[in-house]
C-alpha cells in the first residue's frame, strides 16, 4: 500500500470522531493528514510526511481554534423579546404623557408613558421607545 493511501485512511479515520464529537480539532488533524498524503504523493520521505502532518495540524489548531473560541463566546447580534423593542419607533394612538397613554409598537398596541413627565405626545406623532417597564413602553 502506498503511503499516501495510508494518510488518506488516517484522514478519514480522524473525520469520524469529528462528526461524532463535533470537536473541530479532529478536523484540523484530518487536514494535516491530507497534507501529509499530498507530501507522500509528491515523493517525500516518511520523516517529511510526518513533519508536514505535525506542522499543518499544529498551525491549524494554533490559528483556527482561538478564532472559533472567540466567535462561540460572543453574544448573538440579534435582539429578541423586549430587548428587540428598545430603540424602535412607535405611533401614538392616545395622548401619551407622564401618567400614561397608548402607542402602536411593532404591530401591537402598548400602554406607554413619557420618559419626561412634563412632555406629552399627541395621536399620530412618532415616538422612540427607550425602555420597556413591565407591559409599559417608556417613550420620548
Amino acid at each position: 500500500m502506498d503511503a499516501w493511501v495510508g494518510w488518506l485512511i488516517a484522514a478519514a479515520g480522524l473525520g469520524i470522531p469529528l462528526v461524532l464529537t463535533a470537536m473541530p480539532e479532529f478536523g484540523m488533524l484530518a487536514v494535516g493528514a491530507v497534507a501529509a498524503a499530498v507530501a507522500a504523493g509528491l515523493g517525500l520521505g516518511t520523516v517529511a510526511q510526518v513533519l508536514v502532518f505535525v506542522v499543518v495540524s499544529v498551525a491549524l489548531i494554533a490559528v483556527v481554534r482561538p478564532i472559533a473560541a472567540r466567535h462561540s463566546a460572543e453574544r448573538p447580534r440579534f435582539a429578541s423579546g423586549i430587548d428587540a423593542l428598545k430603540g424602535r419607533q412607535a405611533v401614538v394612538l392616545e395622548r401619551v404623557d407622564g401618567s400614561g397613554g397608548r402607542i402602536k409598537l411593532a404591530g401591537e398596541i402598548w400602554s406607554a408613558r413619557s420618559l419626561d413627565a412634563d412632555r406629552s405626545f399627541d395621536p399620530g406623532q412618532q415616538v422612540d421607545v427607550v425602555e420597556i417597564d413591565g407591559a409599559t413602553a417608556i417613550v420620548m
